[in-house]
């Protein structure tokens, strides 16, 4: 797999665990890792809001 299709991985992986309700503590991977990026991305465009 490529890095385009990690990131792209990630991201997904990031927005299913914030339909889910995860904390975004959850992110499998560590600081200075491009995948962490997209995942709190995916992460944040996903997340319930407090009241949903």
């Amino acid at each position: 797999m490529g890095p385009r299709e990690q990131l792209v991985t990630a991201l997904n992986e990031g927005a299913e665990a914030g339909r889910r309700g995860k904390q975004p503590t959850a992110c499998p991977y560590g600081a200075g890792d491009l995948r962490r990026s997209a995942w709190l991305r995916g992460y944040a465009k996903n997340r319930r809001l407090p009241g949903e």
